[in-house]
């Protein structure tokens, strides 16, 4: 298992974003060099873990329960097939593009060693949004990403440091509890009555997600 690539957004001015300024930084590149990640802080003030990588909606994106964003080639691959054209590392905005590792069978919890020192937790899948859509420029692109369920996951950071492409990754813990990255997606989108399985998972879901599912716990109990 390995990184690919690690992959920073910059502002750019498009027309299919609610982003108040109209920029995005979705379009990633492959960095050339090694990249510091951090902590970006909570959810509406800290961007991205990324330093060098724009975070431009911070009402939906970036803080510390997704201050990196993880997809795999191989599900990158798949789509290419799929689309009939090619995808470069970084297109669906992702921060690294693994190879080797099931990133949306990853556990809730998981946590994976990059390099020498850097340790990322898995938190919850990615939901697409419109200006993914916009980004992809294909017709119903939420729908067929989110049927698909190939989410790729959001980590948070436990131990920063610096990575760069061609850094191995390892697999240092691994929770029992069987919430994949997948699961946590499937259950806040489209089979809702997967919600309370999500409790195994406790403190290390993404705490949107760990609040919605106690709500909807409540709610049923009640």
């Amino acid at each position: 298992m390995k990184l690919l690539s690690v992959n920073l957004g910059r502002p750019q001015p498009v027309p299919y974003t609610d982003q108040a300024e109209g920029v995005t930084g979705i379009d990633k590149k492959p960095a050339d060099g090694p990249v510091r990640v951090a902590a970006p802080g909570p959810k509406g003030v800290g961007g991205s873990g990324l330093a060098g990588d724009a975070v431009c909606e911070l009402r939906h994106h970036g803080g510390d329960d997704q201050a990196v964003y993880a997809f795999a080639r191989e599900d990158l691959d798949e789509w290419e097939r799929e689309l009939g054209r090619s995808l470069a590392n970084g297109c669906f905005g992702e921060n690294l593009t693994t190879d080797g590792l099931d990133v949306s069978g990853a556990l809730i919890g998981e946590r994976w060693r990059i390099g020498s020192g850097v340790v990322l937790e898995v938190t919850s899948g990615r939901i697409p949004c419109r200006t993914f859509q916009g980004h992809m420029g294909e017709r119903g692109w939420v729908k067929r990403f989110t049927q698909k369920g190939a989410t790729g996951a959001y980590l948070r950071v436990i131990e920063p440091g610096e990575i760069r492409a061609g850094d191995p990754i390892e697999i240092v813990h691994r929770p029992d509890h069987g919430v994949t990255a997948a699961l946590q997606f499937r259950a806040v989108t489209t089979e809702r009555e997967l919600l309370p399985r999500l409790l195994a998972a406790g403190e290390a879901l993404h705490a949107e997600t760990l609040e919605t599912v106690r709500k909807y716990v409540a709610r049923q109990e009640g």
